[in-house]
């Protein structure tokens, strides 16, 4: 051994020492510049907390710094979707066909085949839940007509928001050049979510759905499961983007929310969450008045501002329909009607006309006349000059018809019209004194008369009331009375937004119990039921009948 360790050149085991030692270091250089990349590759931390009720910044850090959203993207394509059917652009049973494009969209995904036909609410639950980029997709080309159209609806969205640091080039997150959002607009989309479509929240919360094809488990089910409180909202993952999470709790009346982008790895992010929840309910009072979210206006499928039926007047667009684009730049008059250019129209007047009208009638024709001499000057301020009118449905009658005709009549023949004036006259009624004939109008036979008869009017037997109150939804069979009568104090308390004022009553039948809602117009009825199913309560609109 003392041979070996030696460096003498006799021994012939100094030149394989050093090879030996050549060969470590670059062994070692290559390992670290192998690790270099993963180091530089690590995607960037960033996170939020703030309380919803207020929208108080709890906690802050890089939460306005541009990074990968990955599927908290999803977010925006489901707010749109839910936006989409309470406005009536689809409804959650209307069959969607899957395009090529959306069926070959890589995983997560829910295994939608091109051709396929299947309801948007399980393309709305598969994007939810089990966050599929081909239901997401679906969802964009079916709103929009294709996936760029959509994402520039998305950006519209994101704007109205406040989302002002967010950019989106597609509906599933996927990553793509430009696609950016931040830790801060996240946690406001997801606010939004919870206040402005508080009715599909729910979905969030599922630890798993069934998406019409299969069931699925919610990608977010171990902070869910783990968490006391926690009810949402949405995950996240691509190698750019790293573990994301936009999580929301609820304790009381307290309710925090907590984004968290760049994670190391699934356990690592909830932790980190459930670390930030943790500070937001330490940080947050016990007590605060509620601060909702302004909910945007409508923009629809365009870029067209629609006052919503239920907003606020404070917020300055009900009753408005604002037009942003398609503006008119020039107003093209009318052709001049041919023969025009020979000779003025002469318009008829009947002999009636002129005939002294009863005296009963004359205040109106003092009103009659006073509004034609108030027309008449708004029309000599327009840009219309060469133009004579004359009324023969009795503003003016009588003596005054008769003076006034004779008069412009005179003005006509003793000053023509100048030659560039006679080529294309603007006279649009003169009147030409016709021989009344004395015929009469004859009247309608009998015969005709009954030849369309009334129609019969329609006996409601299920609901007596008044204003087109006819209608009703149902919401289950229940073998007692006492059952049905509990569906609906449950389903009242949580559901007034359409089921206030509604009479509940429960109707025996040979089969059991009839839950019913009654005391609605056939747009509530079928605005209840939408919202109802969407919580998975059964609900059918009930018509007159």
């Amino acid at each position: 051994m003392a041979v070996i360790t030696q460096d003498n050149p006799a021994s012939g085991r100094y030149p394989r020492t050093r090879f030996l030692w050549a060969a470590a270091v670059f062994l070692l250089a290559v390992f670290s510049v192998a690790l270099q990349p993963q180091r530089a590759s690590a995607a960037p931390y960033a996170a939020m907390v703030i309380d919803a009720r207020t929208g108080e910044v709890l906690h802050s850090r890089n939460a306005d710094t541009r990074l990968h959203p990955a599927s908290l993207t999803k977010m925006m394509t489901l707010y749109i979707a839910f936006e989409a059917v309470r406005n009536g652009e689809i409804t959650l049973d209307t069959k969607v066909r899957i395009s090529r494009n959306a069926a070959a969209e890589p995983p997560s995904k829910l295994g939608l085949q091109s051709g396929q036909k299947i309801a948007f609410r399980y393309l709305i639950r598969a994007a939810a839940v089990k966050s599929a980029n081909d239901a997401a997709t679906a969802i964009g080309e079916t709103l929009s007509g294709s996936e760029a159209a959509f994402a520039r609806r998305m950006n519209r969205t994101a704007k109205a928001l406040g989302m002002n640091r967010t950019t989106f080039k597609n509906a599933h997150g996927l990553t793509a050049s430009g696609h950016l959002s931040t830790a801060s607009d996240m946690t406001t989309l997801g606010r939004h979510l919870l206040y402005d479509y508080p009715e599909y929240y729910n979905l969030f919360s599922r630890r798993s759905t069934h998406a019409g094809i299969r069931e699925v488990p919610n990608t977010n089910r171990r902070l869910l499961a783990a968490y006391r409180g926690a009810d949402g909202i949405k995950t996240g993952y691509t190698r750019a983007a790293g573990f994301n999470l936009v999580a929301s709790a609820k304790r009381g009346d307290e309710r925090i929310i907590a984004t968290v982008f760049g994670g190391k790895s699934t356990a690592a992010r909830n932790a980190k969450v459930a670390e930030l929840l943790d500070l937001g309910f330490r940080r947050a009072p016990s007590r605060a008045a509620l601060r909702k979210p302004q909910r945007p206006a409508y923009l629809g499928a365009g870029n067209v501002v629609i006052a919503d039926a239920d907003d606020d007047p404070s917020h300055g667009v009900a009753g408005k329909t604002i037009r942003v684009s398609g503006q008119v730049n020039t107003s093209l008059r009318p052709k001049t009607r041919p023969g025009s250019s020979d000779s003025p129209v002469l318009v008829a007047a009947l002999e009636e006309a002129l005939q002294t009208p009863p005296a009963d009638t004359a205040s109106a024709e003092t009103t009659d006349a006073a509004e034609a001499e108030a027309a008449a000057e708004d029309a000599a301020e327009g840009p219309i000059e060469n133009v004579q009118t004359v009324s023969a449905d009795g503003a003016l009658q009588g003596d005054a018809l008769r003076d006034s005709i004779a008069f412009a009549l005179a003005e006509a023949e003793a000053d023509p019209l100048p030659a560039a004036e006679e080529a294309n006259p603007v006279v649009i009624a003169a009147v030409q004194k016709v021989p009344f004939t004395g015929l009469r109008p004859v009247a309608r036979p009998a015969s005709l008369a009954a030849a369309s008869p009334e129609p019969e009017p329609v006996v409601v037997t299920r609901l007596s009331t008044s204003g087109g109150r006819y209608w009703g939804v149902n919401v289950g069979l229940y073998t007692s009375r006492y059952q049905a009568e509990k569906v609906l104090l449950r389903t009242a308390l949580s559901e007034l937004e359409t089921l206030d004022g509604t009479l509940r009553k429960v109707a025996k039948t040979r089969r059991g119990f009839e839950a019913n809602f009654l005391g609605m117009t056939q747009e509530q009825a079928e605005l209840a039921c939408r919202r109802l199913n969407a919580r998975n309560v059964n609900c059918e609109p009930i018509g007159p009948s």
